[in-house]
Parts: C-alpha cells; sequence; structure tokens
C-alpha cells in the first residue's frame, strides 16, 4: 500500500510538472508563430533564434521526463552546430532534421499534451483517492507522445551520420597534412641535413687525400659517421610511417612485438585468421601503441590486457589496464587520436575510465580478412 501511495503521489507530481512544461511550450509556440510572421521585418529572426534555443532545452527536459516515466533512453537527434554568425547559426539549425521536428512536439504539446497534463492532473487526484484505480494512464500517454516525437528519427539519424563522417573526414585530411608536414621537417632538419654534411666531409677529403693523408681520414671517418647516423633516422622515420614488423608479421605479430619491448607486462589474446587489410592493420597498429602508450604513461598501470579478434566481418580490439583511470576521449589528446585514425575506417571506440580505474578502451573496425594467416593468431606476450 504505501509502494502504491508513494507511486501515485510520484506520478501526480509528474503530471502538475507537466502542465507547467506544456504551458512553457504553448508559450514558445505564439513566439514560434510571432517570429516567422515578423521575419520578413527581420524582429522576427532573433525571436525565432531564441523560440528554437528555448524549445531545446524544454525538449530535453521532457525527455528527461519520459525516460523516467517509461524507462526508456531517449538519444539526442540534434546536429553539433558549428562556430559561426547568428545568421549562419540560425541556417544551420534550420536545416536539422530534429530541430523542424522539435516545432511539429510543440504543436502537438502545446494542444494534445496541453489536455493530456490537465487529464493527468485530475486522474492524479483521482488516484490518490480511489487507490484500485490503474495510475497514471493520461501521464504515460503523454510520455509516450513524447517519446515517439523526441527521439531519434531516421532522418535525424542519417544527418548525424553524415556529419559525423563529414567531420572524420575532415580531421583525417587535416591529420594526414600534419603528418606530411612532420615528415618534411624530420627529413630537412635530420637526415636532409646529415646528408649534406656527408658531402661536405666527402669534399674536404678529396681536397686533402693527397696534400694531407691524415686529415682526409679523419674527414672520411665523419663523413661515414654521418652516413651511418642519417641511415638510423630515415629507419626511425619509415618505421613511424610503417613499422617493418607490421608488415613483415602482420598485426597480431607486430602488437606482440609491442607487447615484449613495454616496461610492464603485456598479455595479448589474439583470434585473427588470416591477415587484414594493410590500411587496416596499420590503423588498428599505432591506435594499439597509442592506447599502450597512455596506460604507461598516464594511468600507472601495472599490468595491460590486449585482445584481438576478427569475427563477422569485423576486427574488435580491447585494451584494458589496472591504472587509474580517468580517462576522458573528450580531454584526451591521444585518445582523441585514436578515435580520428579509426574514423577515417568507419570505427567506434569506446572508452570506460571510472576514477580509480580500470581503463578499457573498445575499437571495431569493419574489415574483411584479406589473405590467409601469415603470423600466429594466438598467444600470450
Amino acid at each position: 500500500m504505501h509502494r502504491q501511495l508513494t507511486l501515485r503521489a510520484r506520478l501526480f507530481g509528474w503530471a502538475l510538472a507537466a502542465v507547467v512544461l506544456t504551458t512553457a511550450s504553448l508559450a514558445l509556440l505564439v513566439l514560434a508563430l510571432t517570429g516567422a510572421a515578423l521575419v520578413t521585418v527581420w524582429i522576427g529572426v532573433p525571436m525565432l533564434a531564441g523560440t528554437i534555443a528555448s524549445t531545446r532545452v524544454l525538449a530535453d527536459q521532457r525527455r528527461r521526463h519520459a525516460r523516467a516515466m517509461l524507462g526508456r533512453d531517449i538519444e539526442s537527434p540534434y546536429l553539433r552546430i558549428a562556430p559561426g554568425g547568428p545568421l549562419a547559426r540560425l541556417r544551420a539549425l534550420a536545416a536539422d532534421p530534429a530541430v523542424r521536428r522539435d516545432l511539429l512536439w510543440l504543436l502537438a504539446d502545446a494542444t494534445v499534451g496541453l489536455a493530456l497534463s490537465i487529464v493527468a492532473v485530475v486522474e492524479g487526484v483521482l488516484d490518490l483517492i480511489f487507490w484500485w484505480l490503474p495510475p497514471g494512464l493520461a501521464a504515460r500517454t503523454h510520455a509516450a507522445l513524447d517519446c515517439t516525437l523526441l527521439s531519434v528519427s531516421e532522418k535525424s539519424r542519417l544527418a548525424l551520420r553524415v556529419q559525423e563522417l563529414t567531420e572524420a573526414r575532415t580531421e583525417t585530411v587535416d591529420a594526414q597534412a600534419g603528418e606530411l608536414r612532420r615528415i618534411e621537417r624530420d627529413l630537412h632538419d635530420g637526415a636532409q641535413a646529415r646528408l649534406v654534411a656527408l658531402g661536405m666531409s666527402l669534399a674536404l677529403a678529396e681536397e686533402q687525400l693527397a696534400s694531407n693523408p691524415d686529415g682526409a681520414r679523419a674527414l672520411l671517418a665523419e663523413a661515414r659517421g654521418s652516413g651511418t647516423a642519417a641511415l638510423a633516422e630515415l629507419r626511425d622515420l619509415v618505421r613511424g610511417i610503417h613499422p617493418p614488423v607490421l608488415a613483415d608479421r602482420g598485426l597480431v605479430g607486430a602488437v606482440q612485438a609491442l607487447a615484449l619491448s613495454a616496461a610492464v607486462p603485456v598479455e595479448v589474446r589474439a583470434d585473427v585468421a588470416g591477415r587484414l587489410p594493410d590500411p587496416v592493420e596499420s590503423a588498428a597498429y599505432f591506435a594499439v601503441a597509442e592506447a599502450l602508450a597512455n596506460a604507461l604513461k598516464h594511468a600507472s598501470a601495472a599490468h595491460v590486457w590486449i585482445e584481438l579478434e576478427h569475427v563477422a566481418g569485423t576486427l574488435r580490439v580491447r585494451v584494458r589496464d589496472d591504472g587509474v583511470g580517468g580517462a576522458d576521449l573528450s580531454r584526451g589528446s591521444g585518445l582523441r587520436g585514436i578515435a580520428r585514425r579509426l574514423a577515417a575506417f568507419d570505427a567506434t571506440l569506446h572508452v570506460s575510465s571510472p576514477p580509480g580505474g580500470p581503463t578499457e578502451l573498445a575499437m571495431v573496425l569493419p574489415c574483411a580478412l584479406s589473405s590467409p594467416k601469415t603470423s600466429p593468431s594466438s598467444g600470450t606476450a
């Protein structure tokens, strides 16, 4: 009985709050219609912008109400708005399918929703008096209406995906341009400078070969050292672009090599029955390398577990550590780099890292095996 009374009291409170919120919907609907009528004389533009922004706040509140009432999670359907002037932002809002759907919801909520909320208040009073009546029918109907109109539509889902792919392409192009600049800088400041010094040393040695053999030998030794250093820098540069171990042994072997060179125990479990396309192997390898580096550098991990599995046309990668946790995709540049690298392959990255740990990175890359197995597919390192 006490639980029933508590439930009915909660539903009655929800109904009272719904009356207030639907009244706000009615006020916003009037503002929207007024702004649309005055848009030709410009005063309607800020009115519409303010109405759209306020409607989004109100709709988010109603999503939380519907979630609490129905126990059903409602995702946010809105596109991210790029920085810009008021007119540019308003045009972006007008192009968002979720914003147009919010206006439809506003009309429904200010009419049908308002009526349902008033009925829900009356029903709530009756439910508190006549406890055997089924509680909250009108309130649940109202929440179901909100859930239907405020959930992610197919148009919004498609628009969100297009925006995500566009941003991923832009970030990938920027990252590739930055990588090319880094390679150019490393070549110019490193190997190229050493090769120039090598040429100068050889030219001086040639001049002194007859008159000063000892000096020529010293210059040749210096030239040999410059050549060796330039070769080492070129090898390091190539290793940063595409590690030889990745080309020779595939993703599993390359990850096992990473594990063997780590400063803490790293356990690798893999079930990959063949070679993957080179771009996928490279992206997954560098993502694992970055995740391992983060675990050692920032999480102070004492043990790391790496799992690789190819199943149903997807490569699934999990990197878990026993560190201090607290990794945040929105703040960590390393994690953003992993997400940016994976986005080019329509891949997903999920980060679970509560304070105190553990941290787990789960990556899923759609791909097919491109050749039979040429390296160990399972093992522990």
